[in-house]
């Protein structure tokens, strides 16, 4: 544990709580990381808006904010970094979900401030987290901009897994009488990425792309 305690920057005075937050419940029943996910994710996210009050965000600016800096993928991204991916301990024969890996950095999070109080949990957290990170959501822009047109709202098809061999999604986008569409490993990405489309082709020459 010594290795990640150094990439984590913090030393427990309990090493099994950390032990607790690197543990699956596939590997583990009884001795799992799911409770300390449950109240990572609240302290991050209280975290993450405390920050941005004291940065002068407005309440949508908070919001907006914390879509980008604490989301699945921002919150792979620093597991990844920190090394918690490599850490977990995992079901035999299994690798576990993908969202074994964000929910680490939340178990983590909330193992340090059980450990250590909320002074240490929320140094880590804005020691680590990438506040600077930009995601745009392109799903709300759309909608936005078709608002201030006046126009009427996207209409997303469900999702189509085509295969090739593995699951592959597709979903068409209705914005302005044109059809548009997207593909990802999911719906979701493939709606994401169908909006993305569509905003860009739309209204990325007004100057919002």
């Amino acid at each position: 544990m010594s290795d990640t305690e150094q990439a984590l920057g913090y030393i427990f005075k309990d090493k099994q709580i950390l032990r607790r937050a690197l543990t699956l419940k596939g590997a583990d029943e009884h001795f799992n990381n799911e409770a300390l996910e449950c109240l990572g994710d609240s302290l991050i996210g209280f975290v993450a808006a405390k920050k941005f009050y004291l940065d002068g965000l407005s309440e949508g600016g908070i919001t907006a904010r914390k879509k980008s800096v604490v989301n699945d993928r921002a919150l792979t991204e620093v597991s990844v970094a920190l090394g918690l991916d490599a850490a977990l301990v995992k079901p035999k024969g299994g690798e576990g979900n993908k969202k074994a890996i964000p929910s680490a950095y939340e178990a983590v999070a909330a193992a340090i401030y059980l450990d250590g109080g909320m002074e240490e949990a929320e140094s880590f957290i804005l020691r680590t987290l990438n506040f600077m990170r930009e995601e745009r959501d392109y799903i709300a822009l759309l909608q936005e901009a078709l608002q201030g047109r006046r126009k009427p709202l996207p209409r997303y098809s469900h999702g189509i897994d085509e295969g090739r061999g593995e699951h592959y999604f597709k979903v068409k986008v209705e914005a302005e009488g044109k059809l548009f569409c997207g593909y990802g490993k999911n719906s979701s990405e493939a709606k994401r990425n169908a909006a993305k489309t569509a905003y860009l082709s739309l209204f990325a020459t007004d100057g919002n792309g």
